[in-house]
Formats: structure tokens, C-alpha cells, sequence
């Protein structure tokens, strides 16, 4: 299921850094020397706060080690003494 979320997140953001683009362009008045550049910063960016963010959303949380109680087995021996 995951792959489906990311594959769809991907396309989302692709779509979401043209239009980005195009905003920064319009606001510059020209078009960009270097767009495929920025055009993949934007991207990049995108993606890897939201794959991470996505990654987080999937990955069970750690199991609680709070109610854990030591045994005498799990107590380190004291040295031998000569």
C-alpha cells in the first residue's frame, strides 16, 4: 500500500513543481536560464520532506521498553575477586 501513496505523492508533486515554476517565472517576467535546474531543486525538496513525512505515517511505532523489569539474569555479575 505504501508504494501506491508514494507513487501517487510523486505525481502530485510533479505536477505541484511545474506549477511552482511557472509561478516563479511569471513573477521574474522571463523564463528561467537554468529551469530544468530549478525545476528539480523544487522537486527534490518536495519530495523528500514528503516521502519522509510519508515513511514516519507508515512505520509502526517502537514498542514501549518503560514496563520492562530487570531480572537477576539481566544484571551484570559482579567481578571475581582474587
Amino acid at each position: 500500500m505504501a508504494y501506491l501513496y508514494f507513487t501517487v505523492v510523486a505525481i502530485v508533486l510533479y505536477f505541484l513543481s511545474d506549477w511552482i515554476l511557472n509561478k516563479i517565472e511569471e513573477y521574474m517576467g522571463k523564463r528561467l536560464k537554468y529551469r530544468s535546474v530549478v525545476f528539480f531543486v523544487i522537486i527534490t525538496v518536495l519530495a523528500m520532506g514528503s516521502f519522509n513525512y510519508i515513511d514516519t505515517l507508515m512505520t509502526p511505532p517502537p514498542e514501549s521498553t518503560q514496563n520492562e523489569i530487570s531480572t537477576p539474569d539481566q544484571v551484570m555479575p559482579a567481578p571475581i575477586q582474587q
